[in-house]
């Protein structure tokens, strides 16, 4: 197959890219700069180009493949009947909301069972279902060569990490809306407070906790812009800026906790707010420092974006994938993937996962059994060259 690749730079397409040409495809690079998700009259030209490229009267290229999803693609692709795939990682991800997205080219996936089916729901045939994926290939021998270094033996830079956004920053939405009623701002709060000591349970989309009618006074506060470009669901964007509030508290509160026990640092944005107790050592590039992170970790924290109901973020198999030792908040779909305690951990509230820091910091060897055990699941289950064959299926 003939793969016409958007690569808008992201962190993990050099990855994919690998993995479909050792699948047998052939791959061919595009770049455009893409201004608020939509192409110039001049790229579209160029991209037309592309697409009507023909080789023995044939059609040159199989298909368009982006990660995430891209509504002027998407156009373009059924102005000249050329499948498009995308395989979404964001979430939320609005262009999902965009009316293209039924487009008939389109064969979108998203790594969230719960939003596909609410997609599914709403009529919406183009979006289907998948995890996300890893190199197994370059973080197999990345962990080799690493390991060769030191004769074998893992040798570890830190006791607890967490590596990711605390979103602390422009990112935390809720903090920024500038008036709400006291009693509507006293209920929410106590609902996000609520909400960040329960796992798997999605309080927002609950209406004994959140009613229309709350959401109908937060829409009455909470402004939001509207292009006409996209169909979006007001409400759900309202209720995700509480699950990323929730994530905020979530984060905070968890490795304050972490910090006043155990030798904890983080990986994180330099504008992030100071942890007492924690050490911010920058943000880690997601090819070599990051998976080096991850080894030589004794204990990794996942604290799962709470906009995820359902699915497996990818830090989840970003960590296992580079032999990691993995303690996660619940997910719905962690503990249908992994064996708790046999291939990670899995914390169900924030006490407990204190309590397993606790216990495997003193369990070395069954840490690193733990450890093994994710690496060879994410390589069988989650390879790229496991999950692109049916990704890429479009006959």
């Amino acid at each position: 197959m003939r793969i016409l690749y958007y690569y808008w730079d992201e962190f993990n397409g050099e990855d994919c890219m690998d993995a479909m040409r050792r699948l047998g495809h052939e791959v061919e690079v595009v770049k455009f700069k893409l201004s608020s998700y939509e192409l110039t009259d001049e790229d579209e030209d160029k991209f037309r180009v592309l697409l009507t490229r023909e080789e023995m009267g044939k059609r040159y290229y199989d298909i368009v493949y982006s990660f995430d999803y891209y509504p002027s693609i998407s156009e373009v692709c059924l102005k000249y009947n050329m499948p498009y795939i995308s395989w979404v990682f964001d979430c939320p991800h609005y262009t999902l909301d965009s009316h293209t997205i039924t487009n008939p080219v389109n064969k979108v996936f998203v790594f969230d069972k719960e939003l596909c089916q609410l997609m599914r729901n709403k009529g919406i045939e183009t979006v289907n279902y998948s995890p996300l994926g890893v190199n197994e290939k370059r973080l197999s021998e990345f962990c080799s060569n690493l390991d060769a270094e030191t004769d074998g033996r893992i040798v570890y830079q830190h006791d607890v990490c967490f590596l990711g956004n605390l979103y602390d920053n422009e990112f935390n939405f809720y903090d920024q809306v500038s008036f709400l009623p006291p009693e509507l701002k006293e209920y929410i709060d106590m609902v996000i407070n609520l909400q960040e000591k329960i796992y798997g349970h999605d309080l927002f989309t609950d209406e004994k906790a959140i009613t229309p009618e709350h959401v109908k006074r937060l829409r009455e506060y909470i402004k939001l812009e509207d292009s006409g470009k996209y169909d979006l669901d007001h409400d759900r964007i309202i209720l995700d800026m509480l699950r990323k509030k929730v994530t905020v508290n979530e984060r905070r509160h968890i490795l304050e906790k972490m910090g006043e026990r155990f030798d904890t640092v983080i990986y994180t944005t330099p504008d992030a707010k100071p942890i007492e107790g924690v050490c911010n050592m920058g943000v880690a590039d997601y090819e070599n420092r990051m998976p080096l992170v991850f080894r030589r970790s004794k204990i990794n924290l996942n604290i799962t974006l709470r906009s995820i109901i359902s699915g497996v973020s990818l830090r989840v198999l970003d960590v296992l994938a580079a032999g990691g030792f993995l303690i996660t908040t619940y997910q719905k779909e962690i503990d249908e993937y992994f064996e708790n305690g046999k291939d990670l951990a899995i914390a169900h509230t924030p006490e407990e996962m204190l309590e397993l820091t606790s216990y495997y910091l003193e369990h070395e060897d069954e840490r690193k059994a733990i450890a093994e055990n994710g690496q060879k699941k994410v390589f069988e289950k989650f390879a790229y060259t496991k999950l692109l064959p049916k990704i890429l299926k479009v006959y």
